[in-house]
């Protein structure tokens, strides 16, 4: 079993870790840019390559242990996909650890988050992304990366940041009192309040990739023009890591393209930053 980030085998153990990684490399339903599937390999040969001290939050997160999990790679069909993954989160959320998730594409966080707010009451959920994804179903699937949030924006408390492109039947769905669109938001910083302000107190995260600029990240599936920059998106992840109880994330789209390793490399560290913001803020 490979060990994350190169650290001692002592960190990586099931019983030590207080964080699980799981991947989920599901690309049946992306519709335009392949890649999805490789991304999680890539991620952890650059995680390999990066400095485990985190200067912002003067720590090293790794100590508390991250073991990396079988890969659910159920891929017969998305509905397959779906109860795969949805059935695996149910029996780890019953382990008393910090579970994290990498795709893959969108499609693999909506049976995550069923599990989820079925165990954590009145659950919000923070979506960072280019996309709404709420389409009720897309190329006769209700589980294809367009969907990824519908389920959630039925079930728990849905607060959207970034989006720059959706389809005109995602209207009936989305909730415009808490969704930041990206053009609304871009060189001001006093929406970030307000959306964690709306979140409640336990909180699911998911992360899709292209919520970033396509100048800063090209390797995914369907980039958007107009995306976030990397200090706006990690100084609002701070706030919510600093006043929410964030129980979950995952992070999804990452499709690798050869020769481009800046783009893998920020997802390495995006991932790092997140668990020392859990781990390291509120000490």
């Amino acid at each position: 079993m490979r060990q994350y980030a190169g650290i001692d085998e002592k960190y990586c153990t099931a019983d030590f870790a207080k964080i699980y990684l799981q991947s989920i490399p599901y690309d049946g339903t992306s519709t335009w840019g392949k890649g999805a599937d490789k991304g999680f390999d890539a991620f952890l040969n650059a995680a390999e390559n990066m400095e485990l001290y985190d200067i912002e939050t003067d720590s090293e997160v790794y100590l508390h242990g991250v073991h990396i999990l079988p890969s659910v790679t159920e891929d017969a069909s998305p509905e397959a996909m779906f109860e795969a993954v949805y059935k695996s989160t149910k029996s780890l959320l019953k382990k008393d650890k910090f579970l994290t998730f990498f795709g893959g594409e969108h499609s693999v966080s909506i049976g995550v988050i069923k599990a989820f707010y079925e165990k954590f009451e009145n659950l919000s959920v923070l979506h960072l992304d280019a996309h709404a994804d709420l389409r009720a179903s897309y190329l006769g699937s209700h589980y294809n990366h367009a969907c990824a949030l519908h389920d959630a924006s039925k079930n728990t408390n849905l607060v959207q940041v970034g989006i720059r492109s959706m389809d005109a039947c995602e209207k009936q769905y989305i909730n415009y009192d808490q969704t930041y669109f990206a053009e609304d938001i871009y060189g001001d910083e006093s929406w970030m309040q307000k959306a964690i302000d709306q979140l409640g107190e336990n909180v699911y995260l998911t992360i899709d990739l292209d919520v970033f600029d396509g100048s800063i990240m090209p390797t995914t599936g369907t980039p958007e023009p107009g995306g976030m920059n990397w200090n706006t998106v990690i100084r609002f992840l701070r706030k919510a890591f600093e006043q929410k109880n964030i129980v979950g994330f995952d992070i999804v789209e990452l499709a690798p393209i050869e020769g481009y390793k800046a783009p893998v490399f920020l997802t390495s560290k995006l991932y790092y930053k997140l668990l020392s913001y859990k781990f390291e803020l509120k000490k």
